[in-house]
């Protein structure tokens, strides 16, 4: 039997927190009184191993940056510290690196399944572009952190992913020197790198992930039918189809949180550098502004963007091919916060869309997995074509999505969820 005293101190401390914090309030609202609907799948697993892979980096970056030197002479000499010398520094190390690419794992995919089922419909649109933000914010957390080992790729990627900048009219010049702080890539712009990679970016992206959770849990989850959970309620207001996330997403969760860490931790162990698209040999290299690689690429989360770049390659309307190829890649990235006002179907769940919807989907994802490789690969090393048949592949899913989903067949979506 357990000590009635202990309780009793137990719930007497419990209640003195919650007369002035609300702890057990916020825990009924977010978690055990949360009601979720009954029906997730697989797809839902992301969300919950997007923030496990958030707490990873933010943890690892927290010891990375006890060994590290944010200065052109010594940033490459203390990452090799790190991987020799400091006790399981290369497994710090790993984990971080790796685990950037998890994060955009599992952020694709989680974004994948709100496109599916309609995630971004009313009431949910802020919730979206509370989801969009936290995209925008994670590539220039990613890209900041890109230049901080000093290799040759980071250096030249670096000086690439600037230099576009330089192509915007009348301010483009000077927006890349402010963006270096200095005339060339030096260690100002590591310094400011760092800084912006170790404390600003990661307070925004943290203020955006709390809030998209509060926004989630204001307007409800959605499900895999598209089926408004809070229509259908008992004479206590408790949802018929939903359930308490906790115990039994929670618990649920645990399971798909057992299986990512299984590969995680054989990618960490195994295959670190990713056959050299998460960690790319020329990076082990010291950087060197007199030495180009072969062939410059950035790390395989942003290849789709860039390879939207590369496939402009005309003048257009007397605009600069270099200049058109930096607001496609923009377009490509912007035109994803408007989702929500492109879609013109009377469902929301891709279960109830008819063909048309179902192939632009599959055009979407296809188009997106193709500029990936096109963007990793050599231009010499793929068909002229491909990548400018992708990118405008691409953009038709968004844009002539107001046509064919309003002139799409659906099928009757059910009062109920099924399961």
């Amino acid at each position: 039997m357990g000590n009635p005293n202990r309780s009793k101190a137990e719930k007497g401390i419990m209640r003195w927190v919650d007369d002035r914090m609300a702890v057990t309030q916020a825990w009924e609202d977010h978690l055990s009184k949360y009601y979720a609907p009954k029906n997730f799948n697989f797809w839902y697993f992301f969300g919950s191993l997007a923030m496990l892979v958030l707490v990873n980096q933010i943890v690892t970056g927290i010891w990375l940056t006890m060994s590290y030197n944010p200065s052109a002479e010594g940033a490459f000499a203390s990452i090799e510290y790190i991987m020799r010398d400091v006790e399981y520094g290369w497994l710090l190390r790993y984990l971080h690196s790796t685990g950037a690419s998890a994060f955009f794992v599992v952020v694709y995919l989680h974004m994948f399944r709100g496109m599916m089922y309609g995630s971004y419909r009313n009431p949910r649109e802020l919730l979206w572009l509370f989801g969009m933000a936290i995209y925008l914010a994670l590539m220039a957390e990613a890209f900041m952190g890109y230049l901080l080992p000093w290799g040759q790729m980071s250096y030249w990627g670096a000086q690439v992913i600037i230099s576009l900048f330089g192509a915007i009219p009348v301010v483009g010049a000077d927006l890349q020197q402010w963006i270096r702080g200095d005339y060339l890539i030096s260690g100002i712009t590591l310094n400011r790198f760092f800084a912006l990679h170790v404390i600003a970016l990661p307070i925004v992206l943290l203020a955006l992930v709390v809030l998209h959770i509060l926004a989630l849990h204001e307007v409800g989850s959605n499900n895999p039918d598209g089926i408004e959970i809070k229509k259908n309620k008992d004479e206590k207001g408790i949802p018929l189809d939903g359930i308490p996330f906790h115990p039994y997403y929670s618990v649920k969760d645990i399971v798909g949180v057992v299986v990512f860490l299984f590969i995680f931790c054989v990618v960490v162990f195994f295959f670190p550098e990713g056959g050299g698209y998460m960690l790319e040999a020329p990076n082990f290299e010291p950087a060197n502004s007199l030495k180009t690689p072969n062939h410059i690429a950035p790390v395989w989360y942003f290849t789709p963007f860039y390879a939207m770049l590369r496939a402009v390659t005309y003048p257009l309307f007397g605009v600069d091919a270099k200049l058109w190829g930096v607001i496609v890649m923009g377009a490509g990235i912007a035109v994803l916060f408007v989702l929500p006002w492109l879609d013109r179907s009377p469902v929301k769940s891709i279960r109830y869309k008819g063909m048309i919807s179902k192939v632009m989907l599959a055009v979407f994802a296809v188009s997106f997995v193709v500029l990936g490789v096109c963007g990793a690969l050599p231009p010499a090393s793929q068909p002229a074509w491909l990548a400018p048949v992708a990118t405008v592949a691409y953009f038709v899913f968004f844009l002539a999505m107001p046509w064919y989903s309003k002139i799409d067949s659906t099928k009757p979506v059910p009062e109920r969820v099924t399961g």
